[in-house]
């Protein structure tokens, strides 16, 4: 064999490393993209089961109230159902459940005995909690999906995500700066009026 025939091995050898260095690595993105979509999804979970025993304690109390009940009722099933869909139809859901949540706490500062009431306290404060880790798991996978997206824009990567059919994912965005708040109302001080 002459030289050039050892040349040419070599660099299809090399070659064929590079691709299977590039292909794996952009599996291993894929990957992070879809574990931190997991954790997203566990903590939606989570705050859609509290949000069932938030609506019973304040319907204890505000019994008067029933259109905000349902309100928040039917976007938590929007919500819910959304929850297997695409990424822009979650956050729509989830900005739609925060927007009714803030209603719902709106209420129950009408309410001062239920202020008082330390089991809606707690359901407050586990809601606070949650609504922390779900921005925390939104936060996560939006590095996640920017590195796996920039991995597939760029030169010579990209290259190797086009022959792959590698596709890009959605950011979780939100898109109204007022949802971007943490819903929150302090139950602590009884208002003067």
């Amino acid at each position: 064999m002459t030289g050039l025939v050892w040349f040419l091995i070599i660099l299809a050898i090399v070659l064929a490393i590079w691709v299977v260095g590039m292909f794996n690595r952009l599996v291993v993105l894929k990957n992070r993209v879809a574990e931190a979509d997991s954790d997203v999804d566990v903590q939606l979970k989570r705050r859609h089961n509290l949000i069932p025993n938030i609506v019973n304690t304040v319907k204890g109390y505000a019994t008067h109230e029933s259109e905000v009940f349902e309100r928040v009722t039917q976007a938590r099933s929007a919500a819910v159902g959304a929850a297997s869909g695409n990424m822009q139809n979650k956050a729509q859901a989830e900005n739609a459940l925060t927007s009714t949540l803030r209603s719902l706490f709106a209420v129950a500062e009408n309410y001062p005995q239920l202020r008082a009431n330390e089991n809606f306290l707690a359901l407050q404060e586990e809601l606070s909690d949650t609504e922390n880790k779900i921005m925390s798991a939104r936060r996560f996978y939006n590095t996640n999906v920017k590195d796996f997206n920039t991995r597939q824009e760029v030169f010579p990567s990209s290259l190797i995500a086009k022959l792959f059919n590698f596709k890009k994912s959605e950011l979780f965005e939100l898109t109204d700066i007022a949802e971007r708040e943490v819903p929150h109302v302090d139950f602590s001080e009884p208002q003067s009026q």
